[in-house]
């Protein structure tokens, strides 16, 4: 497994880092284990997790994935880099929710319990709050930063103007800055090209993408012309963020360009999985791509992208499916 700096940071983190949101609902507790083991045993000693994990998110179940993650940790915890999250609901009051100081405080004390850890490589903002002063954000991160409670800070789901403004205020006011930030990126999905990655490789920002396989249409499993499988992500098992993926993601168009590049593949013997994966890893400024399983098995294919090296005709294949599809509105529907 191969190692990248997180920005300009002297942090080392493998370029394949394991997501945790399917811990504690998806997954029982023995089967994140094993998920878990198979991800270090293939090189994998980033971990990306939340406090609101897992999702779908319920207040009786949020913290969950937290909870396991800090049990599989223990007598192994130096071994790796922990990244955690904070700002949706943990309670039902409102300031169980955003990015104030009050409530960063109380995340991260409560994320050290649940992960039985002293410190957290990676704290994160899962989201841009627009009713907290960016200041008060980031002294609240500056103050856990210098306390020990955490290495490094970021963000996630920030538009490049919404980090740019982050950047200016840690350096207007000394403060602890955004070392990374957690943006959407895969083949389908390519709008942080325009402003954000030229951004980040400006500023040394590390780039952690989610999402690479675009919810697992981009395995090539699911056929032009039929309806999502129930259990899918794009199914019915995730309410609400089922219907998010399907408007961002589910069109016809998509899905034959899809089966283009399985057939494309198919003839190559390799798995579309590890070549949409490696295309991820390669593109200037991305430091690490999370990758996901809810079986141990799931994540042969994504290991295997670490460290190839696609040929020009692949990438050239790969590369053209954006620019073929219809444009998409930022609410995710096409552009005619």
């Amino acid at each position: 497994m191969k190692h990248r700096s997180l920005g300009r940071t002297g942090l080392k983190v493998s370029e394949l880092c394991l997501g945790t949101m399917t811990f504690g609902v998806q997954c029982d507790e023995a089967q994140s284990f094993a998920i878990l083991d198979r991800a270090a045993a293939g090189g994998i000693d980033f971990l990306d997790t939340a406090d609101c994990y897992p999702i779908p998110l319920n207040l009786e179940t949020v913290g969950r994935t937290e909870e396991i993650l800090g049990r599989w940790l223990e007598g192994k915890r130096d071994r790796f880099v922990v990244a955690t999250k904070c700002f949706f609901p943990m309670g039902p009051g409102p300031n169980d929710r955003g990015n104030s100081r009050r409530h960063i405080l109380k995340s991260v004390d409560a994320s050290l319990r649940r992960l039985r850890t002293d410190w957290i490589d990676l704290f994160q903002v899962h989201a841009f709050d627009p009713e907290t002063p960016l200041e008060e954000t980031l002294g609240a991160l500056d103050d856990v930063v210098r306390a020990g409670k955490v290495r490094y800070a970021g963000c996630s789901n920030f538009l490049a103007w919404e980090l740019g403004e982050s950047l200016a205020v840690s350096e207007r006011r000394g403060l602890v800055r955004f070392d990374c930030i957690q943006p959407r990126y895969n083949l389908l999905h390519r709008d942080i090209e325009t402003d954000l990655l030229p951004l980040c490789r400006s500023r040394g920002v590390g780039v952690i993408v989610f999402n690479p396989l675009a919810g697992g249409l981009l395995t090539g499993k699911h056929l032009p012309g039929r309806t999502p499988d129930p259990g899918s992500r794009f199914g019915d098992r995730l309410g609400e963020s089922n219907v998010i993926y399907r408007r961002r993601y589910w069109q016809q168009e998509s899905l034959e360009a899809i089966q283009g590049l399985k057939t494309l593949f198919d003839r190559r013997n390799m798995s579309l999985t590890t070549a949409v994966v490696s295309w991820v890893l390669a593109q200037p400024g991305v430091t690490s791509a999370i990758v996901g399983a809810s079986r141990p098995d799931q994540l042969e294919a994504t290991l295997a992208a670490s460290g190839m090296v696609l040929d020009e005709e692949a990438q050239a294949a790969l590369g053209d499916v954006w620019f073929n599809l219809p444009r998409q509105r930022p609410g995710g529907g096409p552009v005619r």
